[in-house]
């Protein structure tokens, strides 16, 4: 029994050693120096031959520790050596030039050396996290490097954006106060966007940018008194990126429609007077470059999202009645251009065929307009004649044939007595 307490005692104490020295061990084995000089070395034997390179790096991780070494072998493989803090070259170390920062600066150069780390990463799929954390941290170094570098790592960004290697979020970086100030990130912004579009195509970009929304913050790459859509517009299009500019244009008339959406419903919900509203719109309207086409279809969806609508097919066509006569004027005063009428009337129709209850409102809702003044006989003609839609046009060209009929004939009389009249 004593020799049973005894080894329960003991084991506490062993453990605790053993757990010292492992301790130590680490302290000691955690050299970045070591482990730099054999990857530099396997790399000078290589020489530029970037399969060559690829095939050593995928053999070298079964025997180096890449897992605990991530950043001195991204380090390397981009710069040449490790890295001191602000992206110098630590000095005592030895180099090489099997490296970004030393080949050629050119695509296809890039592009190649874009696989010897898409190839590196897939074969070592850990390395993912601590490859997304280098580029972030070179992109916060770039004042360190030349611009010959910037250049060479703008490219390879991009190309590794295009094919997934990387994730849109590290674009973060460049919003970096001093690098945006010096003018810095715009310029590396140039280089990556090119090679992202020319792997892809800018509506690719687009979703990338939208996922890790980051698709309303281009602006961003410039100082605050140069976020304007007129000044990323005139310096992206002069670098040829014209179409990187327009995706930032649309984006900002996207917002400025939900902006004006919001506002226009909170405004109806309020019951403000209509001529304010009416103000507001049109200057909204010029202050965004907004079309009285898009601007009348807003009105129509805010019109009718500001009801609760009745479920019984019978009854929802005398509300609808009453609710669109009350707001005639405000729709009135956004269908000057018989476009905007044709707009206007396409979007009747789209909502008479979503919500299968306005079915049989949908004439009951045009003859209304029409006296109202919202809309007039051409725009009304061309729609049945060829511009309506195929949602459910045989239903509503069926409703609306008497009064087309009625019309013509009116038109028709109007003319003669003008005739008669000369």
């Amino acid at each position: 029994r004593v020799s049973f307490m005894n080894q329960k005692q003991q084991k506490p104490t062993l453990s605790g050693q053993r757990f010292k020295t492992r301790k130590r061990d680490e302290k000691e084995r955690f050299d970045p120096t070591q482990f730099q000089d054999c990857i530099i070395q396997g790399l000078t034997e290589t020489g530029t031959d970037l399969e060559a390179v690829a095939k050593f790096l995928d053999a070298s991780g079964a025997k180096l520790d890449y897992r605990r070494y991530a950043e001195t072998l991204f380090d390397i493989l981009v710069a040449g050596g490790m890295l001191a803090p602000g992206g110098t070259l630590a000095d005592d170390m030895t180099r090489t030039d099997v490296c970004v920062f030393a080949a050629q600066e050119d695509l296809e150069t890039m592009q190649a050396f874009a696989q010897v780390f898409n190839k590196l990463i897939r074969r070592y799929k850990y390395l993912e996290k601590g490859f997304e954390d280098e580029v972030k941290k070179l992109l916060l170094f770039l004042k360190g490097f030349s611009e010959s570098e910037r250049n060479k790592l703008a490219m390879l960004t991009g190309i590794l954006l295009a094919n997934g290697t990387l994730n849109a979020s590290i674009l973060n970086s460049l919003y970096n106060e001093n690098l945006v100030k010096e003018g810095v990130s715009a310029a590396f912004a140039v280089k990556l966007f090119k090679s992202w579009i020319n792997e892809k195509d800018i509506n690719a970009v687009a979703v990338s940018l939208r996922k890790v929304n980051m698709d309303n913050r281009l602006m961003e790459l410039f100082p605050a008194n140069k976020q304007s859509v007129e000044h990323f517009s005139k310096y992206f299009t002069e670098a040829g990126l014209k179409e990187l500019s327009e995706y930032v244009r649309n984006q900002q008339t996207i917002g400025a429609r939900k902006e004006l959406q919001k506002e226009l419903q909170e405004q109806m919900s309020r019951g403000d007077p209509f001529k304010d509203i009416i103000l507001y719109v049109k200057e909204e309207m010029k202050k965004n470059n907004i079309s009285e086409q898009t601007v009348i279809a807003i009105i129509w969806s805010s019109v009718m999202s500001t009801v609760e609508w009745n479920k019984k097919e019978e009854l929802v066509a005398e509300q609808a009645i009453k609710h669109l006569k009350q707001y005639s004027p405000l729709l009135a005063a956004f269908t000057t251009q018989g476009q905007s009428e044709l707009t206007l009337l396409l979007k009747i129709q789209e909502y008479c065929y979503d919500n299968i209850h306005f079915m049989k409102a949908f004439q009951k809702i045009v003859v209304l307009f029409y006296k109202a003044e919202v809309l007039s006989e051409e725009p009304i003609l061309k729609w049945y004649k060829d511009a309506h839609l195929a949602k459910g046009k045989s239903v509503f060209l069926e409703q609306m044939k008497k009064f087309v009929e009625w019309l013509k004939n009116a038109e028709e009389e109007s003319e003669s007595e003008a005739e008669e009249g000369d």
